[in-house]
């Protein structure tokens, strides 16, 4: 099965670093995304945002550049996340920061 998106966007929140009671390192924060895409032949703008976490020994080393408003393009996986008081979204979980 693929899951597998890239984005290319603004960081709109965050970065936040935190660190599990496992001791693993994760970095959250929110991609703002806009631009014109081709829709059933005709140019539509398009607007998202969306959570991301990366996680890890290498995530410290890719998200130390970065700060809110960075253009950035980010790859991963998407999944859904529920949270403590019920409610869920999708999360990219990234394995890839690029800045652009």
């Amino acid at each position: 099965m693929t899951n597998r998106i890239e984005l290319a966007g603004v960081i709109a929140q965050g970065p936040i670093r935190k660190q599990s009671p496992a001791g693993i390192q994760h970095c959250h924060f929110v991609i703002e995304h806009r631009s014109e895409q081709q829709e059933a032949a005709l140019q539509r703008l398009v607007y998202c945002r969306l959570p991301v976490v990366i996680s890890g020994q290498g995530s410290q080393y890719q998200t130390q550049h970065l700060a809110l408003g960075s253009h950035i393009k980010v790859g991963g996986f998407l999944a859904y996340q529920t949270s403590r008081n019920g409610q869920g979204k999708l999360v990219l979980h990234a394995d890839e920061i690029i800045d652009i």
